[in-house]
């Protein structure tokens, strides 16, 4: 197994936090793992997105030219990383905020309503973790209880309030992949 996931969206939706949260996980499951995080100047509302590899074996390199995954967690991030897919690919967006049609026929797209399951759970800003679920549930990288697990690890202290339902976030959103997510 190999995957080059680039979580993106705009800062403070975080996209960040998302992916070192897979890196944690595929760290405790003893696999290969790289994350480079990069934002933008503005912080909150600028451009945020990082590069999470998962491998089985050693890593060449970090970077991401054409990544087997992309999660979208906003329009812009969409329209910017969907043609950069290889073919076959993955794309799990946040059909919440992301109104555009997928454009290619050559890869796999999961739509699932992210700021409306985290709004359900009583936190909006827990859409990542949404989405970081129905990533897990499409593409079987890591079992959910990896995430779930590193977030018991790795949650810094002053967030262990969200603890249950971060672990509730995850499994919701795997569930809209397996079920009701637009898949082709």
């Amino acid at each position: 197994m190999h995957d080059e996931i680039i979580f993106s969206g705009f800062g403070g939706q975080g996209a960040l936090f998302a992916g070192q949260l897979l890196a944690y996980a595929a760290l405790d499951a003893d696999k290969h793992v790289t994350w480079i995080p990069s934002y933008g100047p503005e912080m909150r509302g600028g451009t945020a997105h990082c590069t999470v590899v998962v491998s089985d074996d050693p890593i060449g390199s970090p970077l991401v030219r054409q990544p087997t995954t992309v999660v979208a967690l906003n329009q812009p991030s969409f329209e910017k990383y969907e043609p950069l897919i290889r073919p076959g690919g993955l794309l799990v967006y946040n059909s919440s905020l992301i109104e555009r049609q997928p454009n290619r026929s050559d890869m796999r797209y999961v739509g699932v309503p992210a700021n409306e399951i985290a709004y359900e759970l009583g936190n909006v800003r827990q859409a990542n973790v949404v989405l970081l679920g129905a990533y897990l549930a499409a593409s079987g990288c890591l079992p959910l209880e990896a995430v779930a697990t590193a977030l018991d690890n790795h949650l810094p202290e002053r967030q262990r309030r969200f603890l249950a339902s971060n672990k509730e976030a995850l499994r919701r959103g795997a569930a809209e992949a397996r079920g009701d997510g637009v898949t082709r």
